[in-house]
This record gives C-alpha cells, structure tokens and sequence, in this order.
C-alpha cells in the first residue's frame, strides 16, 4: 500500500454561527468555492487532474443540502469530470472526509483528491435535518439519545471534574489560539470575500485574546436547561451511581456554534510529482 501525502490544507476564518455572525451572509457553498479558487490559483492545478472532492457536513440540508461537493465543483469553474461527494459523521465529519481521501490514495483507487468540510451553523442550524433521534421518541430512548453538551456534562460528572478546570482550559486554548495569530501561525487562512471582492472576514471570530478566569467564571451554565427536559432522568437510570448531574459547561469552555470551510490537497508521490 503506497502513503498518501497532504500537499496543501486552506481554511477560511471561523465565524460565529450566528445571525449577527460576520460570514452569515455567505453561502455555504460560496465558502467552498472561495477555497476551491485559491486552490486552483496557488498551485496552477489541471482541475482535470483531480479524482474526487470530498466533503463532510454535519446537517446536509437546505443550503448544505443535495450534494453540496459535486455543485460547489462547478460552481467553482472547476473540469466538469471532477466527482463530489458528501458525508456525515457528526463532528468528525470533515475528518473523515480526509480519512476516506487518504484511504483511496493509498489504496491506489484514486490518485489526486481534495476533502474537508463546509457548516454554516448560522444558516442551517444544528438539527435541521431532523432524523430518527430528533423526531422519533421511541428510537430516542430506546437507543439511549442524549445531546452533546448534556453528555458533556454527564461525563464530567462522572469524571469527578472541576468547573475551574474546564475554565482554565479554555483559558488556555484562547490565549494559545490568540498567540498563534499574532505570530502568524495561521498561515492556511484563507480571507472570504464577496462576489465584487470587499473583504468579508480576514481572521477567525472566535478567539478571544482578552477572555480571563473572572469572565469565564461569570458565565452560567449552558446546558442545564436542555438537561431538564428528561435527558437528566435518562442518564441517572443509567448511571445510578450518580445523585445528580452537574453541569460545568458554559458558553466559554464549550465548543462555539461556527462558520466556515476547510480543504485540503491529498495526493499520491506520483501526482505530487506531476504538479511540481
């Protein structure tokens, strides 16, 4: 089996998922193919030359729905050969649109593919699409459904952690993430523009160079609510250990709703060679 080689990774900046979020006018498939430019630009890239694009996007309906990789392709201009393909494995969709590239490199199936993930959270916000788990009460609780952030909690929970602890690894992450941008670390970012070219958003959003302990420990938790509409009763059943839930998670040490687009170049030795 051969090794497949990453070339090239570009992201946009991160917006809030919100509606006054900067990037909540731009469409999703806009944010693709603003990265589908720059790619094709920097490298000089034969579109032709490319197998597939693969992309993972977590509610792929509305904006993000019908297969938004294959339209993003050619929207983007791109050779009208090049396949698309759309996945969903929650969070870990845009990695597993990488993983599955890789996987058709080094199989020797494919030899040249682009992949990662596109979610505007401000437009097509988390569950939309609906599904057995959202609207199906006896498949949510036979199959033991709970959402993210409860179950954050619940692990938490159980993991005997701290709410100073959660808060001081947020603090962390921020102010890493804001070092990093002052030094230029983030060198695969990628500005959005609109279709006359003004500049929408040249840097992430969502890093917050002046968050501390004292702002972080004034937030109240955010899932407490969500925990009370029968998801604490279903994971007390099933943890009977526990006298209760404890809900540690906030706006600021939990993973924000967000904007954005990432892709990167996967290829085989071969077809690195080729483009030089």
């Amino acid at each position: 089996m051969s090794d497949a080689y990453i070339y090239e990774a570009i992201r946009t900046p991160r917006g809030r998922g919100t509606h006054d979020g900067s990037l909540h006018s731009v469409k999703p498939v806009s944010l693709v193919t603003g990265l589908l430019h720059e790619l094709r630009e920097r490298h000089q890239i034969d579109t032709a030359l490319i197998d597939d694009l693969v992309l993972g996007c977590v509610t792929p309906v509305g904006d993000q729905g019908a297969d938004l990789a294959r339209i993003a392709a050619l929207a983007a201009g791109w050779d009208w050969k090049v396949a698309g393909v759309q996945l969903n494995r929650f969070c870990a969709s845009g990695l597993e649109a990488v993983n599955l590239a890789a996987q058709k490199v080094r199989s020797g199936w494919e030899d040249l593919i682009v992949a990662g993930g596109v979610e505007s959270m401000s437009r097509v916000p988390e569950g939309a699409d609906g599904g057995a788990w959202s609207l199906d009460p006896d498949t949510s609780l036979r199959t033991g459904f709970m959402p993210q952030g409860v179950a954050a909690d619940l692990v938490a929970t159980l993991d005997d952690s701290q709410r100073e602890q959660l808060d001081a690894y947020a603090l962390r992450s921020q102010l890493r993430a804001a070092a990093a941008r002052a030094d230029g670390r983030f060198r695969s970012v990628v500005p959005v523009r609109d279709q006359n070219g003004v500049l929408i958003l040249e840097e992430d959003e969502l890093v917050k160079p002046s968050t501390s302990m004292q702002t972080l420990e004034g937030l109240k938790p955010a899932f407490a609510a969500m925990a009370e509409t029968g998801f604490a009763s279903l994971a007390l059943r099933k943890y009977q250990q526990l006298d209760g839930l404890r809900h540690l998670h906030t706006a600021g040490n939990s993973a924000p709703a967000a904007d954005g687009a990432a892709l990167a170049l996967i290829g085989s030795k071969a077809a690195g060679a080729r483009l030089g």
